[in-house]
């Protein structure tokens, strides 16, 4: 099971009776922009689970990932534990430099976290660690801006899942076998 990560404004029925009030069409009007569904932005991460990620494209990613505006690297560290200077001295010899890496950890242990923030000064990268959660929507966010931005994110252990991810999950599947093929 997934856990989402965009919300569907198109299926909400709030939005939907909205939508075509007079008070929203022209000039000054608001607006409500998925991120996710415009390729164009580059790859972006729709969902994940414990056994990995879901990219914008429809390409299921197992286990860590290096995620980069339009690529996406198998990021060889099994846990959080593993990220060392090494790991992450990969991520300092990119050209174009980034500007920002956002660590996605499977846990909040305080004590790896400042392991992690530490290898990461050592090799004199700016980084934001966060939950594998906030990781993911992090970076959807600044990609989306055109940063230079990059992720190393790690799937978490456990995902909460509620009714409304089983619900999207359901949708999402039985729209997919829907499809034809070509």
């Amino acid at each position: 099971m997934f856990k989402q990560i965009g919300h569907i404004v198109k299926r909400n029925p709030v939005f939907l009776s909205v939508r075509y009030k007079a008070a929203y069409e022209g000039d000054g009007k608001t607006t409500v922009r998925v991120i996710n569904q415009e390729q164009d932005l580059g790859l972006m991460i729709d969902a994940f689970a414990t056994y990995g990620f879901r990219l914008n494209n429809g390409i299921t990613v197992l286990g860590p990932i290096a995620i980069f505006p339009r690529t996406i690297l198998s990021w060889q560290v099994k846990s959080s534990k593993e990220i060392t200077e090494d790991s992450l001295r990969f991520f300092k010899l990119l050209e174009p430099k980034i500007d920002l890496l956002i660590i996605g950890l499977e846990s909040n242990d305080r004590s790896t976290t400042d392991t992690v923030f530490r290898a990461a000064r050592a090799v004199k990268l700016n980084v934001e660690i966060l939950a594998t959660e906030h990781a993911c929507s992090t970076f959807n966010f600044l990609n989306s801006e055109a940063r230079s931005v990059a992720g190393a994110i790690i799937p978490p252990l456990h995902v909460e899942v509620n009714e409304d991810d089983m619900l999207k999950s359901k949708l999402h599947y039985e729209n997919l076998y829907k499809k034809e093929l070509h």
